[in-house]
């Protein structure tokens, strides 16, 4: 989990993530946001999230994130 929290910073170092119960509803991270965490989080765990999985409820939390990273076989 830290490890998703510290891409998280790196991408919007202005915003406590902790904070928050959902990103995007609270303006913390944008599409672009969502595009770039998609491509940290494929490098930093060797994988690849599917277009498919690119949706707001994947995103909207550290938990949401640790659960998609779950379903590609990543663990945390």
């Amino acid at each position: 989990m830290k490890k998703i929290e510290n891409i998280l910073k790196e991408i919007r170092p202005e915003f406590d993530f902790t904070e928050s119960r959902d990103f995007i509803i609270d303006g913390l991270l944008d599409s672009f946001d969502v595009i770039t965490l998609v491509t940290e989080l494929d490098k930093a765990f060797g994988i690849s999230i599917d277009g498919i999985d690119i949706v707001p409820e994947n995103f909207a939390s550290i938990d949401a994130i640790a659960a998609l990273l779950k379903k590609k076989g990543v663990v945390l």
